[in-house]
């Protein structure tokens, strides 16, 4: 494939990057355990008050490493137009999510995870990094966010 456009400004890549987070359901999820054994899943998130929200059974593989390591590496979208997040995790009980978390993880998903039969937790995923390209020719300037701050 030749690429024939000219790589987005930064600034325009982080409209991109927040229309994605806002419109996308499902990201995939990457983890590993005390061992490092690696564990990657989708699931469905939101975007809410500059964190990924999360839910999943606790007794998941996914849901053990994002508690014990309290570190994912999140993506979107595919090979070519690609967005990574790294970010630190924190497990929230169903009883225990903030009201304004779980409501717009609802809004967004049309599932609520507190009313599920099957215990469900959630988890805040805080970017700590974030890089988003479209081709390799925005592999210049692909980082967004750097320790937590954004640098666009």
């Amino acid at each position: 494939m030749k690429i024939t456009k000219p790589p987005r400004a930064p600034e325009q890549r982080k409209r991109d990057l927040l229309v994605r987070l806002e419109e996308e359901m499902d990201v995939w999820v990457a983890t590993a355990d005390a061992d490092g054994v690696p564990c990657l899943v989708p699931l469905w998130f939101v975007w809410h008050g500059e964190s990924l929200w999360l839910a999943t059974r606790p007794t998941t593989p996914t849901g053990r490493n994002l508690r014990d390591g309290r570190r994912a590496r999140l993506a979107l979208g595919d090979t070519l137009d690609v967005v990574l997040v790294d970010g630190d995790a924190e497990m929230y009980a169903a009883d225990e999510v903030p009201a304004a978390a779980a409501g717009a993880f609802l809004a967004k998903t049309g599932w609520d995870p507190r009313a599920d039969e099957a215990p469900y937790v959630y988890f805040r995923v805080r970017p700590r990094v974030v890089q988003a390209r479209n081709g390799e020719h925005e592999m210049r300037g692909r980082y967004l966010l750097r320790d937590g701050a954004w640098v666009v």
